[in-house]
């Protein structure tokens, strides 16, 4: 793209606007990997990963929506699909009935492992082919300073 072409539009308009389509190709690429080699999209795959870190692998299904960026109908039909293929169980929270738990199971602990392997290389070698070590710290520390989890305030 020219220099006349971002000066025009403004510097952070473009930056946005590649920072959008470059989110939107990786998600594409690393998606259709997953799902190709091991039947899961890559929310699929955020969900497991992030019920193996929860306490007893097992989160209450609301947090998980907020950590995955999803509504609380987007995390049901989501949860559903998994809990049918057997990685994700349900739990009660014993003191109060209205809270669901969603808890990966011993299957979907090993989907996750075979999964994170494929998924682990895929990321790596998209970046290590296209920055430095010495970018890639830069480009970490930048998107560092950008609201993460939907929190306006937050840049942790």
């Amino acid at each position: 793209m020219s220099s006349q072409v971002i000066k025009e539009r403004g510097i952070e308009l473009e930056a946005w606007i590649r920072f959008l389509r470059a989110h939107a190709a990786v998600t594409r690429l690393l998606s259709a990997e997953l799902l190709e080699t091991h039947g899961l999209t890559l929310n699929d795959f955020d969900v497991l990963a992030q019920l193996s870190r929860g306490p007893d692998h097992g989160l209450k299904r609301a947090e998980l929506a907020e950590r995955v960026l999803l509504t609380a109908s987007g995390i049901t039909r989501l949860l559903d699909g998994l809990e049918r293929a057997g990685y994700v169980g349900r739990a009660e929270c014993p003191t109060d009935a209205r809270v669901t738990y969603a808890v990966l199971t011993d299957e979907g602990r090993e989907k996750l492992r075979g999964s994170s392997r494929t998924h682990l290389a895929s990321v790596r070698a998209l970046l290590s082919e296209r920055f430095t070590k010495r970018e890639l710290q830069q480009l970490a520390e930048l998107l560092g300073r950008l609201p993460m989890r939907g929190d306006a305030d937050c840049a942790d």
